[in-house]
């Protein structure tokens, strides 16, 4: 994180503490007695959490842990700690991607479309996101790309980003979509082989760009004329830039898997409904998958064959599996629940934990970040009033690089975990004042 991210955090830390106290966040933090889950590892009965700086500094067995002599400590005892929830697929934030005038636009950006204090940000605090992947829409076989998002107390974008440089840099990966949603009228395509062959010639047209700009050999007067929409392109390509990929039936799965191995780029699959029928081939092109499940399957007609059962034959099969709540498809504050709807269905409770936190953190590479409470990782965790797939379960706080950022108990954020479609559209504090 850059400085800049590490100074505002601390300042406010420090404010919302109301102590008075500008230095707050540089005091130790020690979260103690309660049964701590930190997926890098077994679960801990009676564990120490200590935290400092926005970054976790021991996590451990009460006899194990040395306490700071200055920490501030909270008393954890029949709760329930594991990290903050990564969300590999969402919408939250407002944002639009591509219009109508072509299928495919890789150059257009969400992160220039966000609203940054939304309070969509609120409701998946309250259900325990910390980290998510904010896409354009799949209405286009190329729809944009992807940000990648930190749950900050932030007033601008780059606040939440996890990249320093939001005007150039690479803040996410790129969305791409096949199957009906992309089937449409002229520019669109009207059938699967043809949003195929389309697909390709963009990547082959990216190739031909990339040829060019190598040869040039960093002459500015043998450059070709810069290409936008391919440098995007070229970055996948590169391997820097991941492609994630809405689809949903078998057939739409292995065209996925095709075009990956004929141009070599990162995949996520995304939805993949009938990863049941196709879990053998997507483990043998060693490419994971995001899911996620429904309590009211329905909808769309190539979704129709979707099951909840998909995480365990993912898991059977042994690909990297993580789960995600497309929101608003469906509500962030319900994402571990809608997880238990995969465990009911046949996936391990272990296995499923991994694919809320550390699982969907790899796909985004931001496991040396998130997704595990180990030491050196940010301090994002979730403290739970019981195990974490019991109907009986809330979640009470989520924390954000060492600050609380919902609070179950504090009224005005249980409006955003308890109220109703206007409670996260910006509606709440109009009502409220």
């Amino acid at each position: 994180m850059r400085t800049s991210k590490r100074l505002l955090a601390a300042l406010g830390f420090a404010l919302w503490l109301g102590d008075g106290a500008v230095m707050a966040q540089e005091q130790p933090h020690v979260f103690r007695g309660g049964r701590i889950i930190p997926v890098a590892g077994q679960p801990i009965e009676n564990g120490v959490l200590v935290v400092q700086n926005g970054k976790i500094t021991a996590v451990g067995t009460a006899d194990k842990v040395r306490i700071p002599n200055n920490a501030k400590e909270f008393d954890m005892t029949g709760k329930v700690l594991m990290p903050g929830l990564v969300d590999t697929h969402s919408h939250l934030g407002e944002g639009s991607g591509g219009d109508g005038s072509a299928p495919l636009h890789p150059d257009v950006r969400i992160i220039d479309g966000i609203n940054p204090i939304s309070d969509t940000f609120k409701r998946a605090l309250a259900g325990g996101i910390t980290t998510v992947n904010v896409m354009p829409g799949s209405g286009h076989l190329m729809s944009g790309q992807t940000v990648y998002l930190k749950m900050r107390d932030g007033k601008t974008i780059s606040d939440l980003t996890f990249c320093d440089d939001v005007t150039n840099g690479i803040c996410g990966g790129m969305k791409m979509a096949n199957g009906t949603n992309p089937m449409k009228s002229a520019p669109f395509p009207g059938t699967r082989a043809k949003s195929a062959a389309m697909v390709r010639q963009l990547f082959l047209d990216a190739q031909a760009y990339n040829k060019k700009v190598k040869a040039a050999k960093g002459k500015a007067d043998k450059m070709p004329e810069r290409k936008p929409n391919l440098e995007p392109l070229v970055e996948i390509l590169d391997g820097k830039r991941i492609v994630h990929f809405h689809t949903h039936r078998y057939d739409d799965i292995l065209t996925a898997l095709r075009l990956q191995k004929e141009f070599g780029f990162k995949l996520v699959l995304h939805h993949v409904s009938e990863a049941w029928k196709a879990a053998d081939e997507i483990a043998k092109a060693g490419v994971p998958a995001s899911i996620i499940t429904l309590d009211s399957p329905g909808g769309k007609s190539e979704a129709v064959e979707l099951s909840n059962s998909n995480g365990a034959a993912l898991e059977k099969a042994g690909v990297l599996t993580a789960f995600h709540t497309d929101d608003g498809i469906t509500d962030s504050r319900l994402f571990m629940r809608n997880v238990s709807l995969a465990v009911r269905a046949g996936m391990s409770p272990e296995k499923a934990i991994e694919a809320m936190t550390i699982a969907g953190a790899k796909m985004l590479e931001l496991d040396n970040r998130v997704g595990s409470l180990e030491k050196g990782k940010d301090a994002d965790f979730i403290v739970l009033n019981g195990e974490p797939f019991s109907v009986y379960t809330k979640i009470e706080q989520t924390w954000v690089e060492g600050q609380k950022r919902f609070d179950l108990s504090n009224p005005e954020d249980k409006k955003y975990a308890t109220g109703g479609y206007k409670a996260y559209d910006g509606m709440l504090h109009y009502h409220a004042h």
